[in-house]
């Protein structure tokens, strides 16, 4: 059902860009998410060699730093790895704006640990369970003799807030856990301490890091796609009311099959078709 509506949309949003007579080039500005940012980066630069008139400026800071410049009108795009919140729309329209979501990509969050740990797999009770800080060593579940160390990001967060939807179903993150504001920061953090766990979106593995699967099913572009990974999510733009003129043609180019579809899926994201 969401897939056939995002369908819809992206058709939609192409027919109103042909239909559009013509829009001045200028600038774009695009705040959020720092799971999005990777996507946006990659494709602004694509588009603006293919559009050397336009000039675009990204932010990260967070999904709900995203959202919030929406509502306030400071960005022209919000990046968002999470959808937007009841209150967040309430705001909004207070505010005369009307966010418009559009889906640009899929994205799994990935556990992720030191390379010299021997763990393979861990299940979604065994991850509440070190987040909660109820399970404290390694060996607990079949790992070396070691200390546990959490490493989670920030409430702001949006790959929080689906870690807390899906993982610790509404449990919270024990105070010893440290906390980290973005995927990369998260990602040098474990790569640093033998001891260490944290969670990451699929675009931001490396191998400085080690990948665990959950509940026996590897994270990838086929087991997002099929449902069958635990910690899956669709991941956002959203724009203030309908967007116009280089905000409307930038969005589809991000959708587009041939273009940003492609991009997407090159920086290790999953692409909607």
């Amino acid at each position: 059902m969401k897939r056939n509506l995002f369908s819809t949309i992206a058709i939609y949003i192409g027919l109103s860009c042909f239909l559009a007579t013509s829009a001045l080039a200028g600038n774009i500005v695009i705040k959020g998410s720092t799971t999005v940012l990777p996507i946006a980066q990659k494709v602004a630069e694509s588009y603006m060699q293919e559009n050397p008139d336009v000039k675009i400026t990204i932010e990260g800071g967070g999904s709900g730093n995203g959202i919030k410049a929406i509502i306030d009108g400071t960005t022209d795009i919000g990046d968002s790895s999470r959808f937007i919140k009841d209150k967040e729309v309430k705001m909004a329209v207070e505010k005369g704006a009307y966010p418009v979501p559009f889906a640009v990509a899929y994205d799994c969050i990935v556990p992720v640990v030191h390379p010299t740990n021997s763990v393979v797999n861990l299940t979604l009770q065994q991850l509440k369970e070190m987040y909660e800080g109820k399970i404290k060593n390694w060996k607990e579940v079949g790992g070396p003799d070691r200390p546990v160390v959490v490493i989670s990001r920030d409430t702001s967060s949006g790959t929080y807030e689906v870690w807390e939807e899906k993982v610790l179903q509404g449990a919270r993150v024990y105070p010893g856990a440290l906390l980290q504001a973005s995927n990369g920061a998260v990602s040098q953090a474990v790569a640093k301490n033998p001891n260490a766990v944290g969670y990451i979106g699929l675009g931001y593995l490396s191998n400085d890091v080690k990948a665990v699967s959950v509940n026996k099913v590897k994270g990838s572009s086929m087991s997002t796609l099929d449902g069958s990974y635990p910690i899956s999510r669709p991941l956002y733009m959203f724009t203030r009311g309908w967007p116009k003129g280089d905000p409307l043609k930038f969005i589809n180019y991000v959708i587009n099959p041939q273009k940003g579809q492609k991009l997407i899926a090159e920086v290790g994201f999953v692409s909607l078709y």
